[in-house]
Protein backbone atom coordinates (compact mmCIF):
# COMPACT_ATOMS: atom_id res chain seq x y z
CA UNK A 1 0.00 0.00 0.00
CA UNK A 2 1.15 3.63 -0.12
CA UNK A 3 0.07 5.83 2.19
CA UNK A 4 -1.86 8.76 1.72
CA UNK A 5 0.55 11.54 2.61
CA UNK A 6 2.88 10.07 0.36
CA UNK A 7 5.61 9.13 2.95
CA UNK A 8 6.09 5.73 1.43
CA UNK A 9 9.45 3.78 1.81
CA UNK A 10 9.10 2.55 -1.53
CA UNK A 11 9.31 5.84 -2.94
CA UNK A 12 11.62 6.93 -1.09
CA UNK A 13 13.90 4.05 -1.35
CA UNK A 14 13.58 2.96 -4.93
CA UNK A 15 15.49 4.92 -7.21
CA UNK A 16 18.94 3.76 -5.69
CA UNK A 17 18.74 0.01 -6.82
CA UNK A 18 21.94 -1.76 -5.44
CA UNK A 19 23.27 0.78 -2.94
CA UNK A 20 23.60 0.51 0.62
CA UNK A 21 20.55 1.28 3.15
CA UNK A 22 22.59 4.35 4.27
CA UNK A 23 23.53 5.76 0.66
CA UNK A 24 19.95 5.52 -0.51
CA UNK A 25 18.84 7.17 2.47
CA UNK A 26 21.33 10.01 1.91
CA UNK A 27 21.03 10.16 -1.51
CA UNK A 28 16.93 11.35 -0.89
CA UNK A 29 17.14 12.83 1.59
CA UNK A 30 14.34 15.64 2.19
CA UNK A 31 14.65 19.02 -0.64
CA UNK A 32 11.56 20.78 -0.08
CA UNK A 33 12.27 24.35 0.41
CA UNK A 34 10.95 26.50 3.01
CA UNK A 35 8.18 27.52 1.00
CA UNK A 36 7.14 24.10 -0.38
CA UNK A 37 4.43 22.26 0.66
CA UNK A 38 5.32 19.52 3.20
CA UNK A 39 4.31 15.39 2.33
CA UNK A 40 0.92 15.17 3.51
CA UNK A 41 -0.04 18.54 4.10
CA UNK A 42 -3.20 20.54 2.93
CA UNK A 43 -1.65 23.57 2.44
CA UNK A 44 1.98 25.21 1.75
CA UNK A 45 3.63 26.54 4.79
CA UNK A 46 3.07 30.40 6.21
CA UNK A 47 6.30 31.06 7.69
CA UNK A 48 7.73 33.41 9.91
CA UNK A 49 10.86 34.96 10.43
CA UNK A 50 12.09 32.48 13.44
CA UNK A 51 10.82 29.34 11.73
CA UNK A 52 12.20 29.96 8.73
CA UNK A 53 15.80 29.65 10.89
CA UNK A 54 15.02 26.76 12.18
CA UNK A 55 13.24 25.55 8.94
CA UNK A 56 16.47 26.35 6.64
CA UNK A 57 18.94 25.00 9.14
CA UNK A 58 17.66 21.50 9.88
CA UNK A 59 18.74 18.44 8.38
CA UNK A 60 17.60 14.99 8.50
CA UNK A 61 21.27 13.44 6.37
CA UNK A 62 22.82 15.39 9.58
CA UNK A 63 20.84 13.19 11.51
CA UNK A 64 20.80 10.24 9.90
CA UNK A 65 24.48 10.23 10.22
CA UNK A 66 23.97 9.95 14.28
CA UNK A 67 21.43 7.30 13.62
CA UNK A 68 24.17 5.62 11.55
CA UNK A 69 26.21 5.40 14.38
CA UNK A 70 23.37 4.33 16.92
CA UNK A 71 21.56 1.82 15.33
CA UNK A 72 24.72 0.20 12.56
CA UNK A 73 27.80 1.14 14.72
CA UNK A 74 27.05 0.38 18.11
CA UNK A 75 23.26 -1.80 17.84
CA UNK A 76 20.86 -2.59 20.74
CA UNK A 77 21.51 -0.52 23.45
CA UNK A 78 20.34 -2.03 26.72
CA UNK A 79 20.08 -0.45 30.17
CA UNK A 80 23.19 -0.21 31.74
CA UNK A 81 25.54 -1.88 29.18
CA UNK A 82 28.46 -1.00 28.16
CA UNK A 83 26.77 -0.49 24.18
CA UNK A 84 24.31 1.94 26.22
CA UNK A 85 27.59 3.78 27.69
CA UNK A 86 29.27 3.98 24.25
CA UNK A 87 26.05 5.46 22.76
CA UNK A 88 26.21 8.31 25.95
CA UNK A 89 29.36 9.23 25.64
CA UNK A 90 29.12 9.67 21.69
CA UNK A 91 25.81 11.87 22.42
CA UNK A 92 27.28 13.62 25.31
CA UNK A 93 30.42 14.70 22.83
CA UNK A 94 28.02 15.76 19.85
CA UNK A 95 26.27 18.29 22.41
CA UNK A 96 29.82 19.46 23.80
CA UNK A 97 30.49 20.47 19.95
CA UNK A 98 27.65 22.17 20.07
CA UNK A 99 28.45 24.66 22.93
CA UNK A 100 26.05 22.93 25.71
CA UNK A 101 27.19 22.36 28.87
CA UNK A 102 26.51 18.44 28.80
CA UNK A 103 26.69 16.09 32.08
CA UNK A 104 26.07 12.40 32.31
CA UNK A 105 23.14 11.66 35.48
CA UNK A 106 24.48 8.40 36.46
CA UNK A 107 21.42 5.90 38.08
CA UNK A 108 21.85 2.03 38.91
CA UNK A 109 19.66 -0.15 37.16
CA UNK A 110 19.06 -4.27 37.26
CA UNK A 111 21.09 -6.93 35.86
CA UNK A 112 20.78 -7.90 32.05
CA UNK A 113 21.19 -11.21 30.23
CA UNK A 114 22.10 -11.56 25.93
CA UNK A 115 23.09 -13.35 23.67
CA UNK A 116 24.19 -13.47 20.20
CA UNK A 117 23.55 -16.23 17.82
CA UNK A 118 26.39 -16.76 15.33
CA UNK A 119 26.34 -17.97 11.63
CA UNK A 120 29.43 -20.46 11.12
CA UNK A 121 28.29 -20.94 7.26
CA UNK A 122 26.95 -17.38 6.34
CA UNK A 123 23.36 -19.05 5.53
CA UNK A 124 21.55 -16.68 7.84
CA UNK A 125 20.34 -13.23 6.16
CA UNK A 126 23.10 -10.49 7.89
CA UNK A 127 20.51 -7.56 7.58
CA UNK A 128 19.01 -7.90 10.59
CA UNK A 129 20.20 -7.88 14.24
CA UNK A 130 20.90 -11.50 16.06
CA UNK A 131 21.20 -10.66 19.60
CA UNK A 132 18.80 -12.04 21.97
CA UNK A 133 17.63 -12.54 25.57
CA UNK A 134 19.61 -14.87 27.73
CA UNK A 135 18.02 -16.90 30.57
CA UNK A 136 19.62 -15.48 33.85
CA UNK A 137 18.98 -19.49 35.18
CA UNK A 138 20.69 -20.83 32.29
CA UNK A 139 24.64 -21.43 31.65
CA UNK A 140 26.06 -17.64 31.39
CA UNK A 141 29.57 -16.30 30.17
CA UNK A 142 29.93 -18.98 27.69
CA UNK A 143 29.81 -20.03 24.34
CA UNK A 144 28.69 -23.10 22.14
CA UNK A 145 28.50 -24.06 19.34
CA UNK A 146 26.62 -27.31 17.10
CA UNK A 147 24.18 -27.68 14.51
CA UNK A 148 20.84 -26.64 14.88
CA UNK A 149 18.07 -29.32 15.39
CA UNK A 150 14.22 -28.43 15.99
CA UNK A 151 12.13 -30.42 18.07
CA UNK A 152 8.79 -28.50 17.35
CA UNK A 153 6.40 -27.42 19.95
CA UNK A 154 7.99 -27.87 24.02
CA UNK A 155 4.97 -29.10 25.29
CA UNK A 156 5.44 -32.32 22.69
CA UNK A 157 9.03 -32.60 20.77
CA UNK A 158 9.84 -35.07 18.52
CA UNK A 159 13.42 -35.72 19.83
CA UNK A 160 15.73 -37.05 17.12
CA UNK A 161 17.75 -40.32 17.77
CA UNK A 162 21.01 -38.66 18.44
CA UNK A 163 20.72 -35.03 19.75
CA UNK A 164 24.66 -34.78 21.23
CA UNK A 165 26.14 -31.48 20.67
CA UNK A 166 22.88 -29.71 18.57
CA UNK A 167 21.44 -26.65 19.08
CA UNK A 168 18.02 -27.45 19.84
CA UNK A 169 14.94 -25.59 18.51
CA UNK A 170 11.76 -25.48 20.01
CA UNK A 171 8.05 -23.57 20.54
CA UNK A 172 8.15 -22.01 23.62
CA UNK A 173 5.28 -22.66 26.46
CA UNK A 174 6.56 -21.46 30.12
CA UNK A 175 4.64 -24.19 32.05
CA UNK A 176 6.87 -26.48 30.29
CA UNK A 177 9.92 -24.96 29.82
CA UNK A 178 12.28 -26.02 33.02
CA UNK A 179 11.37 -29.65 32.06
CA UNK A 180 12.18 -29.36 28.64
CA UNK A 181 15.39 -27.73 29.20
CA UNK A 182 16.24 -30.58 31.43
CA UNK A 183 15.75 -33.00 28.97
CA UNK A 184 17.32 -30.98 26.43
CA UNK A 185 20.65 -31.11 28.75
CA UNK A 186 19.87 -34.74 29.50
CA UNK A 187 19.98 -36.05 25.75
CA UNK A 188 23.18 -33.97 25.49
CA UNK A 189 22.33 -30.62 23.74
CA UNK A 190 24.46 -27.56 24.32
CA UNK A 191 21.83 -24.83 24.43
CA UNK A 192 18.32 -24.83 23.61
CA UNK A 193 16.97 -21.44 21.55
CA UNK A 194 12.73 -21.24 22.58
CA UNK A 195 10.87 -20.08 19.72
CA UNK A 196 8.67 -17.38 20.76
CA UNK A 197 4.25 -17.60 19.62
CA UNK A 198 3.74 -15.68 17.22
CA UNK A 199 1.84 -12.20 17.78
CA UNK A 200 -1.01 -10.44 15.61
CA UNK A 201 -0.34 -8.66 12.60
CA UNK A 202 0.93 -6.00 12.61
CA UNK A 203 2.97 -6.72 16.14
CA UNK A 204 5.91 -9.30 16.19
CA UNK A 205 7.07 -11.20 19.29
CA UNK A 206 10.44 -9.48 20.64
CA UNK A 207 13.40 -11.25 22.05
CA UNK A 208 13.02 -11.92 25.44
CA UNK A 209 15.17 -13.93 28.21
CA UNK A 210 13.36 -17.25 29.53
CA UNK A 211 12.83 -16.64 33.44
CA UNK A 212 11.84 -19.92 35.62
CA UNK A 213 14.84 -22.06 34.82
CA UNK A 214 17.37 -22.82 38.06
CA UNK A 215 20.59 -23.72 37.27
CA UNK A 216 20.34 -24.85 34.01
CA UNK A 217 23.18 -26.75 32.54
CA UNK A 218 23.01 -25.19 29.49
CA UNK A 219 22.83 -21.57 27.38
CA UNK A 220 18.84 -21.38 27.16
CA UNK A 221 17.74 -18.11 24.97
CA UNK A 222 14.81 -16.56 23.53
CA UNK A 223 14.34 -15.17 20.48
CA UNK A 224 12.25 -12.97 18.45
CA UNK A 225 9.43 -13.60 16.06
CA UNK A 226 11.62 -12.84 13.12
CA UNK A 227 14.52 -14.73 14.04
CA UNK A 228 12.40 -17.71 14.96
CA UNK A 229 11.08 -17.54 11.01
CA UNK A 230 14.28 -16.88 9.30
CA UNK A 231 16.16 -19.73 11.34
CA UNK A 232 13.30 -22.36 10.13
CA UNK A 233 13.06 -20.98 6.46
CA UNK A 234 17.20 -21.90 6.59
CA UNK A 235 16.38 -25.41 8.12
CA UNK A 236 14.17 -25.90 5.50
CA UNK A 237 16.51 -25.83 2.76
CA UNK A 238 19.87 -26.68 4.33
CA UNK A 239 21.15 -30.22 5.20
CA UNK A 240 23.10 -28.51 8.39
CA UNK A 241 22.91 -24.98 10.15
CA UNK A 242 25.56 -25.31 12.63
CA UNK A 243 25.48 -22.20 15.06
CA UNK A 244 27.34 -20.79 17.34
CA UNK A 245 25.42 -19.66 20.83
CA UNK A 246 27.55 -16.76 23.50
CA UNK A 247 26.21 -15.43 26.29
CA UNK A 248 26.30 -13.05 28.46
CA UNK A 249 25.25 -11.79 32.18
CA UNK A 250 25.83 -7.87 32.46
CA UNK A 251 25.98 -7.29 36.50
CA UNK A 252 26.27 -4.16 38.82
CA UNK A 253 25.69 -1.97 36.19
CA UNK A 254 25.00 1.66 36.57
CA UNK A 255 22.71 3.79 32.72
CA UNK A 256 22.80 7.38 32.51
CA UNK A 257 20.90 10.19 31.23
CA UNK A 258 22.83 12.77 28.89
CA UNK A 259 21.56 16.73 29.39
CA UNK A 260 22.64 19.18 27.79
CA UNK A 261 21.84 23.09 28.95
CA UNK A 262 22.44 26.98 27.78
CA UNK A 263 21.06 29.18 30.33
CA UNK A 264 18.72 31.67 29.27
CA UNK A 265 18.74 35.21 29.95
CA UNK A 266 18.18 36.73 34.01
CA UNK A 267 17.96 34.81 37.28
CA UNK A 268 16.08 31.47 37.55
CA UNK A 269 14.81 32.26 33.20
CA UNK A 270 12.36 29.29 32.68
CA UNK A 271 13.23 26.29 31.11
CA UNK A 272 12.68 24.42 27.95
CA UNK A 273 13.62 20.79 27.12
CA UNK A 274 13.55 18.47 24.14
CA UNK A 275 14.50 15.33 24.20
CA UNK A 276 14.35 11.40 23.57
CA UNK A 277 15.23 7.87 24.96
CA UNK A 278 18.38 6.23 23.50
CA UNK A 279 18.33 3.11 25.20
CA UNK A 280 16.69 -0.53 23.64
CA UNK A 281 15.16 -3.35 24.37
CA UNK A 282 17.21 -6.86 23.63
CA UNK A 283 17.63 -7.82 20.38
CA UNK A 284 16.94 -4.51 18.44
CA UNK A 285 19.30 -1.65 16.83
CA UNK A 286 16.49 0.64 17.68
CA UNK A 287 16.27 2.89 14.69
CA UNK A 288 13.16 4.33 15.23
CA UNK A 289 12.67 3.78 18.86
CA UNK A 290 14.46 5.41 19.68
CA UNK A 291 17.13 6.44 17.87
CA UNK A 292 14.79 8.36 15.83
CA UNK A 293 14.07 10.68 18.79
CA UNK A 294 17.51 10.38 19.91
CA UNK A 295 18.71 12.08 16.59
CA UNK A 296 15.85 14.30 15.99
CA UNK A 297 17.56 16.05 19.20
CA UNK A 298 20.55 15.82 18.36
CA UNK A 299 20.17 18.06 15.87
CA UNK A 300 17.33 20.69 16.85
CA UNK A 301 20.00 21.13 19.95
CA UNK A 302 22.29 22.04 17.11
CA UNK A 303 20.20 24.67 15.11
CA UNK A 304 19.13 26.19 18.33
CA UNK A 305 22.87 26.48 19.53
CA UNK A 306 23.13 29.44 17.19
CA UNK A 307 20.12 31.09 18.48
CA UNK A 308 18.99 33.27 21.23
CA UNK A 309 16.19 32.04 23.73
CA UNK A 310 15.02 33.74 26.70
CA UNK A 311 14.88 30.14 28.53
CA UNK A 312 16.98 28.17 29.42
CA UNK A 313 17.45 25.27 26.48
CA UNK A 314 17.65 21.51 27.94
CA UNK A 315 18.21 18.63 25.78
CA UNK A 316 17.83 15.29 27.51
CA UNK A 317 18.55 11.91 26.23
CA UNK A 318 16.87 9.00 28.76
CA UNK A 319 18.89 5.58 29.44
CA UNK A 320 16.46 2.88 30.36
CA UNK A 321 13.44 4.10 28.98
CA UNK A 322 12.50 0.43 27.91
CA UNK A 323 12.49 -0.70 31.32
CA UNK A 324 10.27 1.49 33.02
CA UNK A 325 10.98 4.91 32.17
CA UNK A 326 13.80 4.61 34.52
CA UNK A 327 15.76 7.31 33.46
CA UNK A 328 13.11 9.72 33.15
CA UNK A 329 11.92 9.70 36.82
CA UNK A 330 15.42 9.14 38.18
CA UNK A 331 16.24 12.84 36.95
CA UNK A 332 12.85 13.95 37.89
CA UNK A 333 13.13 12.78 41.32
CA UNK A 334 16.37 14.42 41.45
CA UNK A 335 14.49 18.43 40.12
CA UNK A 336 13.81 20.81 43.55
CA UNK A 337 10.14 22.14 43.36
CA UNK A 338 11.80 25.83 42.06
CA UNK A 339 13.36 23.61 39.26
CA UNK A 340 9.94 21.92 38.27
CA UNK A 341 8.35 25.22 38.52
CA UNK A 342 10.61 26.92 35.56
CA UNK A 343 9.43 24.32 33.43
CA UNK A 344 7.82 25.61 30.54
CA UNK A 345 7.16 22.61 27.85
CA UNK A 346 8.47 19.43 27.14
CA UNK A 347 8.67 17.76 23.95
CA UNK A 348 9.08 14.35 24.00
CA UNK A 349 9.95 12.51 20.88
CA UNK A 350 9.94 8.32 20.44
CA UNK A 351 9.24 6.72 17.21
CA UNK A 352 9.40 9.61 14.97
CA UNK A 353 10.86 8.03 11.31
CA UNK A 354 8.94 5.12 10.76
CA UNK A 355 8.49 4.09 7.11
CA UNK A 356 5.78 1.59 7.70
CA UNK A 357 3.47 2.98 5.43
CA UNK A 358 -0.16 2.77 7.14
CA UNK A 359 1.44 5.58 9.77
CA UNK A 360 0.24 8.30 8.66
CA UNK A 361 -0.93 10.26 11.49
CA UNK A 362 1.52 12.86 13.79
CA UNK A 363 -0.03 11.87 17.43
CA UNK A 364 0.17 14.81 20.32
CA UNK A 365 0.48 12.03 23.12
CA UNK A 366 -0.71 13.36 27.05
CA UNK A 367 -0.68 11.24 29.56
CA UNK A 368 -3.21 13.10 31.16
CA UNK A 369 -4.90 13.33 27.92
CA UNK A 370 -4.92 17.44 28.19
CA UNK A 371 -3.63 20.46 26.55
CA UNK A 372 -0.31 21.59 27.77
CA UNK A 373 2.27 24.08 26.79
CA UNK A 374 4.04 21.47 24.73
CA UNK A 375 0.68 20.44 22.58
CA UNK A 376 -0.38 23.31 22.11
CA UNK A 377 2.96 24.79 20.54
CA UNK A 378 3.69 21.46 18.19
CA UNK A 379 -0.21 22.34 17.31
CA UNK A 380 0.41 25.65 16.04
CA UNK A 381 3.68 24.74 14.37
CA UNK A 382 1.75 22.32 12.55
CA UNK A 383 -0.93 24.50 11.74
CA UNK A 384 2.03 26.86 10.25
CA UNK A 385 3.91 24.40 8.36
CA UNK A 386 0.40 23.30 6.79
CA UNK A 387 0.18 20.02 8.42
CA UNK A 388 -2.23 20.11 11.31
CA UNK A 389 -4.63 17.85 8.91
CA UNK A 390 -2.34 15.30 9.84
CA UNK A 391 -1.92 15.79 13.30
CA UNK A 392 -4.15 14.23 16.58
CA UNK A 393 -4.54 14.64 19.80
CA UNK A 394 -3.50 15.50 22.57
CA UNK A 395 -4.96 11.90 23.12
CA UNK A 396 -4.38 10.49 26.53
CA UNK A 397 -1.48 8.03 26.53
CA UNK A 398 1.75 7.61 28.75
CA UNK A 399 4.41 4.98 28.08
CA UNK A 400 7.16 7.21 27.31
CA UNK A 401 9.09 9.84 29.38
CA UNK A 402 6.65 12.95 28.86
CA UNK A 403 4.74 10.68 31.81
CA UNK A 404 7.28 11.32 34.19
CA UNK A 405 7.30 14.93 33.83
CA UNK A 406 3.32 14.76 33.99
CA UNK A 407 3.14 12.87 37.18
CA UNK A 408 4.46 16.09 38.77
CA UNK A 409 2.58 18.12 37.10
CA UNK A 410 5.49 19.62 34.44
CA UNK A 411 3.83 20.47 31.04
CA UNK A 412 5.06 17.80 28.73
CA UNK A 413 3.89 15.17 25.86
CA UNK A 414 5.22 12.74 23.96
CA UNK A 415 5.09 13.00 19.54
CA UNK A 416 5.02 10.15 17.71
CA UNK A 417 3.89 8.80 14.20
CA UNK A 418 1.26 5.51 14.52
CA UNK A 419 -1.26 4.21 12.87
CA UNK A 420 -4.51 6.20 11.79
CA UNK A 421 -6.88 4.45 14.22
CA UNK A 422 -4.79 4.21 17.60
CA UNK A 423 -1.99 5.30 18.92
CA UNK A 424 -1.42 1.88 19.91
CA UNK A 425 -1.15 0.81 16.37
CA UNK A 426 2.79 0.86 16.01
CA UNK A 427 4.93 -0.57 12.98
CA UNK A 428 5.52 -4.31 12.39
CA UNK A 429 9.44 -3.60 13.37
CA UNK A 430 8.73 -2.51 16.56
CA UNK A 431 10.52 -3.82 19.27
CA UNK A 432 12.32 -6.36 16.90
CA UNK A 433 15.78 -7.38 15.04
CA UNK A 434 13.72 -5.18 11.99
CA UNK A 435 14.03 -2.11 13.40
CA UNK A 436 17.33 -0.64 11.23
CA UNK A 437 17.45 2.66 8.99
CA UNK A 438 16.95 0.38 6.21
CA UNK A 439 13.74 -1.13 6.83
CA UNK A 440 11.77 1.33 9.09
CA UNK A 441 12.97 4.83 8.28
CA UNK A 442 11.85 7.56 6.62
CA UNK A 443 13.86 10.71 6.20
CA UNK A 444 10.77 12.46 5.00
CA UNK A 445 8.84 11.54 8.16
CA UNK A 446 12.18 12.25 10.21
CA UNK A 447 12.42 15.93 8.68
CA UNK A 448 9.01 17.00 9.02
CA UNK A 449 9.17 15.75 13.04
CA UNK A 450 12.24 17.96 13.27
CA UNK A 451 10.63 20.94 11.81
CA UNK A 452 7.62 20.67 14.31
CA UNK A 453 9.59 19.99 17.25
CA UNK A 454 12.06 22.65 16.08
CA UNK A 455 9.94 25.39 15.38
CA UNK A 456 7.30 24.83 18.61
CA UNK A 457 10.52 24.52 21.49
CA UNK A 458 11.59 27.62 19.85
CA UNK A 459 8.62 29.91 19.52
CA UNK A 460 8.00 28.39 23.56
CA UNK A 461 11.91 29.85 24.28
CA UNK A 462 11.75 32.71 22.82
CA UNK A 463 8.76 34.43 25.29
CA UNK A 464 9.71 36.27 28.08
Amino acid sequence: MTEPSGLSRRGLLGAVAGATAATALSAATPAWAADDPRPGAVRPPTLDTYDRQLVNGLSSARALEHLEVLSEQIGPRIGGTVSEKRAADYLAGQLDKFGYRTRLEPFPVADKFTAEIGDLRNVLPNDICWQAGAAPGGKLNVTVEGPARDVGPATAPVWPADLAGAVVLADDTSAVRAAFVAEAASRGAVAVILLPADQVFPRRASAFAPSGLTDAPIPVIGVAQVQKRLLREALATVTSLPLSISTTAHRSLTSNNVIGERRGKGSNPPIVMVSGHYDTVIGAPGANDDGSGTVLTLEVARVLAKLPTEATLRFALWGSEEQGLIGSRYHVAQLAQDQRDRYRAVFQNDMVATSWDPAIVYWLLSFTGLANTATDAVLAAGQRLGYDAQMVGPVTRGASDHQSFQEVGIAAANFSWRGEASPALLEPPYHSPEDTIAKNISLDRLQVSMELIGTAAYAVARRR
